[in-house]
C-alpha cells in the first residue's frame, strides 16, 4: 500500500533529492524513512498478483518509497529498483523483446551489457545490429519489420562518447521502437533522458546514485505502463532489491547533486592537466574542446560527469607504471564513489570482450579509465604529477 508523500514544488535538483517522495508527517516523527525488512504483509481484497505486498514482488513499503524517490529525480512517472545494474538492463530487454525480435544498439557499451547482447541474446532468439551512435543512415539501414527496440548509453564506457541522443529518441518514436538508455555515467544531475523522449532509463545504482561503493543495485524508470511491464518480468525472475540496500541507496541519493557536481568539476580540471602533459598521448573527456562530441555534450548536458579515460605515452607498460605510481586513487574497477578509482578496462570492465572486439571499439590495452571522487582537485593533480615523474 503506497503511503502519502510530501513533494515540495521546486526547480532545484538539490532540494528535490532531499525531500522528494518523503512521507509527511514522518513515521514516528523520524525524518529518515524506516527500513521495512518484513516479507509478509496482510493482504487486501482485490489485489492482483503484482500488487501483493511481498519483497520479491517489489511492493514492500521500503521498496515503494525508493521507487517514488527515483522516479521524481529522473523525471519519470514510475521507477523500479533491481538487484543490480545488469538486472535492470537484462530485465528491461526481456520485458521489451520476444523471440524473433530485433534490437538496434548504438555505440560502445559497458562490457557486461555487450556480453549479454552478444552471448545471451542469440540464445533468446533476438537479433542485434550494432550501429554508429550518430550514423542515421546506418540506423535506417538496420531497421527490419521485427525491430522493436533501440538501446544506447548516455556516455559510453570507457571512451565517454556522447551519441546523438535526441536523434535516437526521435528516430525511435518515428519508427515505433522502444528507446532504452543507460544513464549511469551521466546521472539525472547531468542529463534526464525522459525529457528528450526516451521511453526507459536504466542505471547501475551501484555507481554514482549510491556513491559510496557499498551496495549493488539497479534502476529502471519510465511511464507507469512501461515500468509495470518490466516489474512483472522482474517479479518472475526474482531480481528484487533488499530493503536494507534500498535504504542505503535512498540515503546516497540525497547527496547525489553535491557529489556529482564536485566530481565533475574535479574530473575536468584533471583532464585538462593530463591533456597538456607530455606523458599522456590522448585524453577522452566530453568537457574538453578536443573531444569529438564536446559540442553535443555542452548542448545536452548540465556538466560532463565524473569519468574519463586516457592513454599514456608508452603503451601498456607505461599505463601499469602509472597505476602503481598513484597514491590517492584505488586501482579498482567500478566508478561513481566518493573515492577516486583507476583501472585498465581491457583487464577489468571489458575483459569479457575479445581483443578483436575491444580493438574494434577503440578500447586499447593501454587505455586507462579514471572515476573521480570527491578529493581535492589539487591533490589529485599533484598525485598524477608525481606518478608521471615530475
Amino acid at each position: 500500500m503506497s503511503e502519502p508523500s510530501h513533494d515540495i514544488e521546486t526547480a532545484s535538483f538539490e532540494t528535490a533529492a532531499v525531500h522528494a517522495a518523503e512521507p509527511r508527517p514522518a513515521h514516528g516523527g523520524s525524518v529518515v524513512h524506516p527500513i521495512y525488512q518484513g516479507t509478509v504483509f496482510e493482504t487486501v481484497p482485490g489485489e492482483t498478483y503484482d500488487q501483493i505486498q511481498y519483497i520479491r514482488l517489489n511492493t514492500n513499503p521500503s521498496q515503494e518509497y525508493l521507487h517514488r524517490k527515483l522516479a521524481a529525480l529522473e523525471g519519470a512517472e514510475a521507477a523500479l529498483a533491481t538487484a543490480s545494474g545488469m538486472a535492470a538492463i537484462s530485465t528491461t530487454l526481456l520485458a521489451t523483446l520476444a523471440a524473433g525480435d530485433h534490437v538496434i544498439a548504438a555505440g560502445a557499451f559497458y562490457g557486461g551489457t555487450h556480453h549479454f547482447l552478444t552471448e545471451q541474446a542469440p540464445r533468446l532468439g533476438w537479433k542485434i545490429d550494432f550501429v554508429g551512435p550518430d550514423d542515421r543512415d546506418a540506423w535506417t539501414e538496420a531497421l527490419r519489420p521485427e525491430t522493436k527496440a533501440f538501446i544506447v548509453e548516455t556516455i559510453s564506457n570507457p571512451l565517454v562518447r556522447v551519441a546523438d541522443l535526441a536523434g535516437i529518441a526521435a528516430f525511435s518514436r518515428e519508427h515505433g521502437l522502444t528507446s532504452i538508455i543507460d544513464n549511469t555515467f551521466a546521472t539525472p544531475v547531468v542529463f534526464r533522458p525522459h525529457a528528450v523522449g526516451f521511453d526507459l532509463v536504466c542505471h547501475s545504482a551501484t555507481k554514482a546514485l549510491n556513491g559510496h561503493s557499498d551496495l549493488v543495485a539497479g534502476v529502471v524508470t519510465g511511464s507507469e505502463a512501461a515500468v509495470a511491464k518490466v516489474r512483472h518480468v522482474l517479479n518472475l525472475y526474482g531480481g528484487s532489491l533488499d530493503p536494507h540496500a534500498g535504504f542505503l541507496l535512498a540515503r546516497g541519493l540525497k547527496t547525489l547533486a553535491l557529489r556529482v557536481r564536485q566530481q565533475g568539476a574535479t574530473s575536468l580540471a584533471l583532464a585538462r592537466f593530463l591533456e597538456g602533459h607530455k606523458g599522456i598521448a590522448q585524453v577522452n573527456h566530453p568537457g574538453l574542446e578536443s573531444h569529438p562530441d564536446h559540442a553535443r555534450a555542452a548542448a545536452l548536458f548540465d556538466g560532463y560527469g565524473s569519468v574519463f579515460s586516457f592513454r599514456p605515452a608508452g603503451g601498456v607498460e607505461a599505463a601499469e607504471s602509472l597505476l602503481k605510481g598513484l597514491s590517492i586513487p584505488y586501482v579498482a574497477p567500478s566508478l561513481g564513489g566518493v573515492e577516486s578509482l583507476v583501472t585498465r578496462p581491457a583487464a577489468t570492465s571489458h575483459a569479457g570482450m575479445s581483443p578483436e572486439e575491444r580493438a574494434a571499439e577503440g578500447i586499447h590495452d593501454d587505455l586507462v579509465r579514471f572515476s573521480t571522487g570527491i578529493e581535492a582537485a589539487d591533490d589529485l593533480i599533484a598525485d598524477f604529477a608525481r606518478a608521471l615523474g615530475e
